[in-house]
């Protein structure tokens, strides 16, 4: 199927379910497809765990790891953490960053003692220096609770977190020695990898040096704090068929596949997320300001001849569809009707849906109300977002 029929049957689709305002849809045809091969990637033994926020709804959190056949979330935000504990009471949840000391206390306290207890046994803390050790078991002791605990290690991203396997040795020791802390293993995020240029020795490099760093920390751990050597992302997922000492890997955004995950090593997942929104005007394109100003700007190829108006805009995406739509720097952005730029012979209508990829999931799928579910031509439903 060509891109101009897929967004024309796409189009049809949320007409005839009356969606006629910026829009948010997921193929979900096309997003169990990414989730099949996500999967059938894994190396045996290695687990997946869902980061939450990437997908940030209960109903599709609980589509994508029953597909997957895991209970393990990777989770960011507190307000989210507690609506996915509520949600899934089977599910074991990794912070994938560390959480203020002081936002935790004022967390654990508005929870009722079974919500505390079940807050300590089903998630992992995220500690990325002796400090944050030192905090979280202060933490622990006036909460008259265990904590577990992650080491976050730095594998390279140099975004924090324990920069050497003596560092681990020495936060290990401090967590073991408070008697309220319980070690589950380390956490390395190396997104950076894709980004490596060649002359520093490419991303086939890095992505060996990373492994063999996350072993060296995990060889750091004393025995019996090994259980969660976690590493990964969504634009590395697929690389690891050898995954080295990593016993699980994250993912999320890969599974919808944004424009910013458009990468070599996704390149066998397809989009499975767009917006879509109603133009409100199609016009003979003009600037304000006097009319030689258009003409001068058409004639160095600066602005089109054509465009519209959309109902909202201003999205983190870029447009797909129609063929040729883009923005126009000199008119600038707008969330309240954005303009674009069509190709002089574009047929677009007033009222016709025009679509856009987001550029990541996280900061996007929450904004728009309702997600639409698209499956073989129709609208089949909506999924509610976790807004933060």
């Amino acid at each position: 199927m060509s891109a101009s029929d897929y967004f024309t049957s796409l189009a049809t689709a949320l007409r005839e379910a009356g969606r006629h305002r910026p829009t948010l849809v997921i193929d979900l045809d096309r997003l169990d497809a990414n989730l099949d091969i996500v999967r059938a990637g894994m190396a045996p033994g290695v687990a997946l765990r869902v980061v939450d926020k990437s997908l940030p709804s209960i109903p599709l959190l609980a589509h994508v790891m029953e597909r997957l056949g895991t209970r393990r979330i990777m989770s960011f935000d507190l307000p989210v953490t507690q609506a996915v504990l509520q949600a899934f009471p089977d599910a074991d949840i990794l912070f994938g960053k560390p959480m203020p000391t002081a936002a935790l206390d004022v967390f654990l306290s508005a929870l009722t003692p079974a919500a505390l207890a079940d807050f300590a046994a089903r998630t992992v803390l995220l500690a990325d220096d002796l400090e944050r050790v030192e905090q979280l078991a202060q933490l622990a002791a006036a909460r008259k609770i265990r904590l577990r605990i992650a080491l976050e290690v730095d594998v390279g991203m140099h975004r924090g977190g324990l920069a050497t396997p003596t560092a681990v040795m020495e936060a290990a020791a401090a967590a073991l020695q408070s008697g309220l802390l319980v070690i589950e293993g380390i956490m390395g995020y190396e997104a950076h990898i894709p980004a490596i240029p060649g002359f520093a020795g490419g991303a086939a490099s890095e992505a060996r040096a990373v492994k063999a760093r996350l072993a060296a920390f995990a060889d750091a751990l004393p025995p019996g704090c090994r259980k969660i050597i976690n590493s990964g992302g969504s634009k590395t997922v697929l690389t690891y068929a050898d995954p080295g000492a990593a016993t699980e890997l994250s993912v999320g955004s890969a599974f919808v596949k944004p424009t910013d995950f458009d990468t070599e090593a996704l390149s066998s997942l397809r989009p499975a997320v767009f917006i879509a929104t109603p133009a409100l005007k199609v016009v003979d394109a003009m600037l304000p300001g006097p009319s030689w100003m258009t003409a001068a700007f058409q004639r160095l190829g600066l602005f089109g001849e054509r465009g519209c108006f959309l109902y909202g805009g201003y999205w983190m995406a870029k447009p797909v569809f129609p063929e040729g739509m883009r923005e126009s720097r000199l008119w600038g952005h707008s969330s309240n009707q954005q303009f674009m730029s069509l190709p002089a012979a574009s047929d677009l209508r007033e009222g016709d849906l025009v679509f856009f990829r987001p550029t990541q999931s996280e900061a996007v799928l929450w904004q728009f109300g309702e997600i639409q579910l698209y499956s073989k031509g129709s609208i089949i439903g909506g999924w509610p977002p976790i807004v933060p």
